[in-house]
């Protein structure tokens, strides 16, 4: 789905703050000798700033146009291979990594491999980092699902999805575990877990492409998709001031691989 729309995706979807990185060195001790294995790159946007910090880095990507955008955006760094594969599939040639990472990822990996795999990837003492950005809203602030929930309605009715945002606080009170995937078992100890409130600020049209972007809305059929983001986007011209704040925690979840 997203490989069908790489620019788009790469335009409009939030990065990650250089303090996550900051955190991620302070915990895993990453250095210029480090290896790290990535795990579902997308268009780069995490892997630029695991470039930055000089150590050696192997990304995969299933989509063929997100990891052609990716390589066109580490194309500076020499530090950098992306290939091609899922991380099922991935033949990895018994290399061990020092950290694996994936950012916003790691829940489309079948959970009865990846652990494992993940486990098996990684050096002794080496640390698994799950990155992502949480949708949060703030009491009292307008949102965009509570000011067009008549629109949802109208052209998708009964979607189980449709509705607000968890609170940030709490979000912020889920700071244990893996978050939103399957328990690795014991396959990985107790998790860091740091959070970092971020915002993105659109105007309706800009807010009706970082939809498209998503697959809440990119799997509805796009008779039915683009009506409801036309009529989106003019509520947040006339009811909004044509000005959309997309709040997110970036979450930083870090464990050590067990022994």
């Amino acid at each position: 789905m997203f490989n069908d729309v790489p620019e788009l995706y790469d335009r409009v979807r939030p990065g990650y703050p250089d303090g996550l990185f900051v955190d991620l060195v302070a915990v895993t001790g990453l250095n210029e000798g480090s290896s790290v294995l990535e795990v579902g790159c997308g268009t780069g946007q995490a892997t630029s700033s695991l470039a930055a910090l000089g150590c050696s880095v192997t990304a995969i990507e299933p989509g063929v146009e997100m990891a052609a955008l990716a390589r066109q955006r580490i194309a500076a760094f020499r530090n950098v291979e992306v290939e091609t594969s899922t991380f099922e599939k991935w033949d990895d040639c018994g290399g061990r990594f020092d950290v694996l990472v994936a950012a916003s990822s790691w829940h489309w990996v079948d959970p009865s491999i990846g652990w494992r795999r993940a486990h098996e990837v990684l050096c002794p003492g080496g640390w698994m980092a799950l990155l992502g950005n949480v949708v949060v809203r703030r009491q009292g602030e307008p949102e965009m699902y509570a000011e067009t929930a008549d629109l949802h309605e109208r052209f998708c009715p009964g979607n189980p999805s449709w509705g607000h945002p968890p609170l940030e606080d709490e979000v912020r009170g889920t700071d244990e575990g893996w978050g939103l995937v399957d328990d690795p078992g014991g396959l990985f100890g107790p998790t860091l877990v740091r959070w970092y409130p971020t915002v993105q600020w659109f105007n309706g049209d800009g807010f009706a492409d970082h939809l498209r972007s998503t697959s809440l809305y990119g799997s509805l059929d796009r008779d039915v998709r683009e009506p409801l983001l036309d009529a989106i986007a003019e509520r947040i011209r006339t009811r909004m001031g044509d000005q959309a704040p997309r709040r997110y925690l970036s979450v930083l979840r870090v464990g050590r691989r067990a022994e």
